[in-house]
């Protein structure tokens, strides 16, 4: 029998103790995509949530604001003064605004609510963006105010873009209605978006103001 040859040993041949440095640099480019793309997610979760199903409901069923048709749902902020910058700053961090010098959910006056659509990455939370999709929202569609231990319901009547000059569209308002607004386009402050809607048990679709038609 003949006896197994054993294979010769290459000398003066080391194998490598650290990998290539190809292989290195494919795998920091590796970890650089994907701490890229995790990073994206984090700072953008927000926005992506407005578009899943069955968003949780709002931390304080007695002080919130809901619309099914664009997943919205968070806490209101009472007493917000919409010319303080800093004062709406912090609270629009907390949920949304309901201004001061305006009536309450309820009352036979205007109801003037705000919130952001949207801010710097660096500062994107989930109540900075809760008004992300207003401009999504057509005749008809259910907005649902918690206030107070009552719950309220208004339709939707027809919504408007204005310049921030243009508050006579707030201001001279009558009756019993709800203003939701937000900056658009979202991300930016060039304009407002303002969506109008009335009490449910007082629904009927009115039209665009005539100073406001394009």
């Amino acid at each position: 029998m003949e006896k197994q040859k054993k294979p010769l040993l290459k000398l003066g041949v080391r194998r490598p103790l650290l990998p290539s440095f190809m292989n290195l640099r494919r795998v920091l480019s590796n970890l650089l995509i994907g701490g890229s793309l995790f990073l994206f997610l984090v700072i953008y979760l927000p926005i992506i949530r407005t578009y899943l199903p069955a968003s949780s409901p709002p931390s304080d069923p007695n002080f919130s604001i809901i619309i099914p048709k664009i997943n919205a749902s968070a806490p209101l902020v009472d007493n917000v003064d919409p010319w303080s910058e800093t004062e709406y700053l912090e609270a629009l961090s907390k949920g949304v605004a309901i201004a001061k010098g305006f009536a309450k959910p309820g009352e036979d006056q205007t109801t003037f609510i705000f919130a952001h659509s949207s801010d710097s990455p660096w500062r994107i939370a989930s109540y900075n963006t809760i008004f992300f999709r207003l401009g999504e929202l057509k005749i008809g569609d259910l907005i649902e105010i918690n206030y107070g231990g009552q719950k309220y319901q208004y339709a939707v009547s027809y919504s408007i873009d204005v310049w921030p000059h243009e508050v006579e569209a707030i201001t001279k308002q009558k009756g019993q209605k709800l203003i939701l607004q937000t900056c658009t386009p979202a991300g930016t402050s060039l304009k407002r978006l303002l969506v109008f809607a009335n009490p449910l048990e007082k629904e009927s679709p009115q039209q665009v103001p005539e100073a406001f038609r394009n």
